[in-house]
């Protein structure tokens, strides 16, 4: 199993606007959608798949576990609860959302439940997301590097997150790069604007290439069907050296995301 380049988020998104953005993503040719249980939008989210007729055979759908059940006791019933909610027997990938603030159930104890939850054919594949090197160095030593398919994070142009990048790659497990686009901030960038224009592309087109040709899986969301289209489109550009070494030098620790009581003490 690989984590597929491209996908569709959901975060922030509710209601109707989900059920569209789903809907549009997938006449769009998107087959990747990525949800999470404190979204709120999951049986939204599954009753546009039900409704696309997208055979589920072709889908990758992503869910993500909350704080509030990664027990060993919750963890298993959550992702069943998100089963019904997707209509779907199983997903393709299971990440835990956050550690558990202060360490409150200990990365082994999660990691093992999601590991059952696998074994239990509740998901294909599991991971986690916003985990430091401490926090995956963890989770290697509970299920081992092999099984752990990706560590969504924070990633974008303006925080690249290097360490823990390059920490994942050393074990063989893939980055998923969530505010790609750091909430279309950098999509103003002077450095980035040269760039799609010397490519006759969008700023989002180049920043979504650049982190899939450093080897990254994207999942920028948008309620606009002439942006989902467009987005596609990345997959088709390809960065010179000198354009992945300017976007590279735009690197400046800028972090967007990272709620009090929750993160983690970052890299």
């Amino acid at each position: 199993m690989s984590i597929p380049q491209l996908g569709i988020g959901t975060f922030r998104l509710q209601g109707e606007v989900v059920i569209d953005s789903v809907r549009n993503g997938l006449e769009a040719g998107y087959r990747v959608i990525d949800t999470a249980q404190i979204y709120g939008n999951e049986a939204e989210v599954g009753a546009a798949i039900a409704a696309s007729g997208v055979p589920r055979s072709e889908l990758f759908i992503t869910t993500k576990i909350w704080i509030a059940n990664l027990s060993k006791e919750k963890l298993i019933a959550s992702l069943k609860e998100s089963l019904a909610k997707l209509r779907t027997d199983y997903v393709d990938l299971t990440l835990i959302h956050w550690p558990s603030p202060g360490g409150e159930v200990p990365v082994a104890e999660f990691m093992a439940a999601l590991a059952e939850a696998k074994a239990q054919g509740l998901t294909r594949q599991i991971g986690v997301s916003n985990f430091t090197v401490e926090l995956m160095q963890q989770a290697i030593d509970a299920v081992g590097a092999p099984a752990i398919a990706t560590n969504q994070i924070e990633l974008h142009p303006y925080l690249q997150n290097r360490k823990v990048a390059e920490f994942a790659r050393e074990h063989g497990i893939h980055i998923t790069s969530y505010m790609t686009l750091a909430y279309g901030k950098v999509l103003g960038d002077a450095v980035i604007q040269q760039i799609a224009a010397r490519h006759h592309a969008t700023p989002a087109q180049v920043v979504l290439a650049w982190a899939m040709q450093l080897g990254y899986a994207v999942i920028p969301s948008s309620t606009k069907r002439a942006n989902l289209d467009s987005n596609l489109k990345a997959l088709d550009l390809k960065l010179s050296d000198d354009d992945m070494a300017q976007i590279a030098a735009l690197e400046r620790n800028e972090r967007l995301t990272s709620p009090d009581g929750l993160a983690p003490a970052w890299d």
